[in-house]
């Protein structure tokens, strides 16, 4: 994968795992922002408001440098951080897990509950569509009917994703482009001095 490129879930999936009469229903979110994050929390809080424990992890971005781990009331890193821990062996971004436990009235110790949300965190995983995203910019491109030939065959040469075309009086092209290749890709374009560019 390139730089610019990280694996994420592409729906909900769901896991679960039981121990002990105690059971862990596991559910993972793609996500974009903690905005999101915070409305998949509070609907699963709504659904499952019964459970004693919503417990949850998260990894944004492709540089995968923003993330989050809440034990919601269990021991201090017995919960949330084998659920992080998945997500990162996964090797996951953009990506929301949070596990409900409905407490079997058998405690199950720091080992049991470590083993407990970190499995039904993986089941979660193993039953999701692992897609790889890429990190991309857009790039507005005005310009007069005359220079169509020279747009297209950049879009052509770079095999570039064309997110909107409007052709009227003048031409609108908007234009996703991988980041790690944004520069390079605007300079080709830039070349052409009768190109109006925006992004």
């Amino acid at each position: 994968m390139n730089s610019d490129q990280y694996k994420t879930v592409k729906t909900v999936s769901e896991g679960f795992f039981k121990d002990k009469s105690s059971k862990f229903y596991a559910f993972a979110f793609p996500v974009k922002n903690e905005e999101e994050i915070n409305e998949f929390r509070e609907q699963i809080k709504k659904t499952y408001y019964d459970a004693r424990h919503h417990v949850y992890a998260f990894r944004l971005g492709a540089d995968m440098n923003t993330f989050r781990a809440s034990d919601d009331g269990e021991p201090s890193n017995s919960s949330g951080s084998p659920i992080l821990g998945k997500i990162r062996s996964y090797d996951l971004s953009d990506i929301l897990i949070i596990v409900v436990r409905y407490f079997g009235g058998t405690k199950l110790g720091i080992p049991g509950l470590i083993n407990a949300y970190g499995s039904a965190a993986e089941e979660a995983i193993k039953n999701a569509q692992i897609i790889i995203k890429t990190v991309t910019k857009l790039l507005r491109v005005n310009f007069e009917y005359p220079q169509m030939n020279d747009v297209m065959k950049i879009i052509k040469d770079f095999d570039l994703n064309i997110i909107k075309q409007d052709f009227q009086i003048s031409c609108l092209i908007e234009l996703e482009i991988p980041e790690s290749n944004f520069d390079k890709i605007y300079s080709v374009f830039k070349s052409n001095h009768k190109l109006k560019l925006i992004y």
